[in-house]
């Protein structure tokens, strides 16, 4: 069963740009990303959207539905009804590059700015043991598929082009967590968490919990703990005593 769905997709580029209204068949079954394609395909070859799985796992489609950030192949059409206008827009956060098509390339820096995984001393690759349960503690961060719908909804810098320098979002901060989670990882990151990475600007108002494609408790599993513990470690009286002991 097939029906015309009414759809508003931003069309333009660095300089400007505005939305286009399309008719266009839906089927039944598909997804958001069917439809963009639909459109490249009858009425708008040169719109530009990246994708590649086709499948939530490669986190390319990117998008914005209804004001929305969400993944276009993750979202059904079903979701909406027949009559509903469906509005696509670029993420918001992010410049663009033309059409759909962001320009991401914030987060691949601040990737870099993260000290990767530092084995302890004396010990070698082979001989790294740990426990079940730190195991899992850190593998629910690993389904993330940078997707950066989290970086985009995040109003420290959504809101605040000029927090973009001081804060690394979610995504990186969750990366920091799972790191300083590790029993292996020999690196002090307390301090760069919360002076390098813009710990402190994170207010915990879970919207990037919210958007996550992968459901990953970002705020309550990764940051509220990260949180915590560098607050123990500025702030507690007794681990104070403990430094100035051992200084």
């Amino acid at each position: 069963m097939s029906y015309q769905a009414h759809f508003r997709v931003w069309r333009g580029d660095s300089a400007g740009g505005g939305l286009t209204d399309f008719t266009v068949e839906v089927n039944e079954g598909e997804v958001v990303l069917d439809i963009i394609h639909r459109l490249q395909a009858t009425q708008a070859p040169d719109l530009a959207v990246r994708w590649n799985c086709k499948a939530g796992k490669c986190g390319s489609c990117s998008a914005e539905i209804n004001g929305k950030p969400r993944l276009l192949c993750m979202t059904r059409m079903s979701t909406f009804t027949e009559a509903e206008t469906v509005t696509v827009t670029p993420m918001r956060t992010f410049p663009v590059v033309r059409d759909l098509v962001c320009d991401v390339s914030f987060n691949y820096t601040k990737a870099r700015e993260v000290p990767a995984f530092k084995p302890p001393e004396g010990v070698a690759a082979g001989d790294y043991r740990m426990q079940q349960v730190d195991v899992e503690r850190s593998q629910e961060f690993r389904k993330c598929i940078e997707c950066f719908l989290c970086q985009n909804t995040c109003h420290v810098v959504r809101d605040h082009e000029e927090n973009k320098e001081s804060f690394s979002g979610p995504r990186f901060l969750m990366r920091i967590a799972e790191l300083e989670m590790h029993p292996l990882d020999a690196a002090d990151r307390h301090q760069d968490a919360q002076s390098k990475h813009g710990l402190g600007l994170c207010n915990i108002t879970k919207c990037c919990t919210e958007v996550c494609p992968e459901h990953i408790k970002i705020t309550d599993n990764a940051l509220i703990p990260l949180k915590e513990r560098v607050a123990d470690r500025r702030y507690d009286p007794l681990l104070k005593l403990f430094r100035k002991r051992k200084d």
